[in-house]
């Protein structure tokens, strides 16, 4: 959204959020009053809102990023993610079809996804390609391979231009502390346990956030209609050393002896249809939209640390609550 606003202030940008527990406005606090943006508070689930919103503004493009992306999450409540994730997206799909209606020209709707479509990969050798067939694994890639296909299908039967990315995880500030690096940085500043699924072998790529921001400019200006482009970061790392990257840094950086913070590994039972290994080949988006990762692993964790511990204030307000509280008054003070 930042790249977006800052870089294209002939766009009339609006983001639309339902502001669910991991929403925070303060995220974007820096571009809250910019001439080209406007925040709409909503639920993409709501059809008469989504079909009053599209209506309103007319848009001529759709960035779909909303979504139920927990996993952990989706265990327990697998129908929150089928009704966001699914029914969410075709509610936009339709709103989408039915506004450019007869004139597609010039029109554009992009679908963003996971790497965790294609399930897992056992063969070291392999990579998750464009092609590779889907094979999800969790209630949150499942409902997320079913949008895919949906946003395929429209393409398909009514024409709808579209493109897809599936992107590898992202890593970077302002991320909601359920997600590893954030939640493993926040219990190391506090001293608490730092819980590992199983032996902590599962592997991920990871990529930085302000990397996969360009990936999505530019598939978002240069990919070709119809075309899926799968975004990673060619860095893959066992969940296990991730943390022990992560714990010698903090060590250095908080003053602590080494090996202070490796005392605090707990590892835990691990999770339900864990997957073994994504790896994610970003060949395509490279060769045919000159994309590629600025940052490796070690510098974009470096990054990210610093961003934590320079911002501690914004941790404890959402480890508290208080941030949504305080930005639901904003935002009501806003209307009022």
């Amino acid at each position: 959204m930042r790249l977006f606003v800052n870089k294209y202030p002939d766009y009339n940008i609006v983001n639309l959020d339902k502001l669910t527990y991991a929403g925070n406005l303060s995220n974007i606090a820096d571009i809250a009053d910019a001439p080209n943006y406007t925040f709409v508070k909503g639920d993409i689930t709501d059809i008469p809102f989504i079909e009053g919103l599209f209506a309103k503004y007319g848009f001529d493009s759709v960035i779909h990023l909303a979504a139920e992306s927990h996993v952990d999450r989706s265990i327990t409540h697998p129908l929150e993610f089928v009704l966001t994730n699914v029914v969410g997206t075709v509610n936009l799909l339709n709103a989408s079809k039915n506004l450019w209606k007869g004139n597609m020209e010039g029109k554009l709707f992009y679908h963003v996804s996971t790497d965790e479509v294609y399930g897992s990969l056992h063969n070291p050798e392999d990579f998750f390609l464009e092609t590779t067939p889907y094979d999800p694994q969790s209630p949150y890639s499942a409902s997320k391979a079913s949008s895919d296909h949906f946003v395929r299908a429209y393409h398909n039967t009514y024409k709808l231009p579209i493109v897809l990315s599936n992107c590898s995880n992202n890593y970077g500030p302002n991320q909601f502390p359920e997600k590893l690096l954030p939640l493993m940085i926040n219990n190391i500043l506090n001293e608490k346990p730092l819980p590992v699924y199983g032996k902590g072998e599962n592997v991920r790529d990871w990529l930085y956030v302000v990397d996969h921001a360009r990936a999505i400019d530019d598939v978002y200006h240069k990919g070709k209609l119809g075309e899926t482009y799968n975004i990673g970061g060619f860095n893959e790392w066992k969940n296990i050393d991730i943390v022990h990257l992560l714990c010698d840094t903090m060590d250095t950086k908080l003053g602590r002896p080494a090996g202070t913070n490796r005392g605090l590994i707990k590892f835990v039972e691990d999770r339900a249809g864990h997957d073994l290994r994504y790896a994610i080949d970003a060949t395509k988006i490279m060769n045919d939209l000159g994309w590629k990762p600025s940052l490796q692993f070690e510098e974009g964790m470096g990054k990210t640390i610093d961003w934590y511990l320079d911002n501690k204030a914004w941790i404890e307000q959402i480890t508290s609550g208080e941030y949504q509280k305080y930005y639901d008054d904003l935002y009501a003070n806003k209307l009022a």
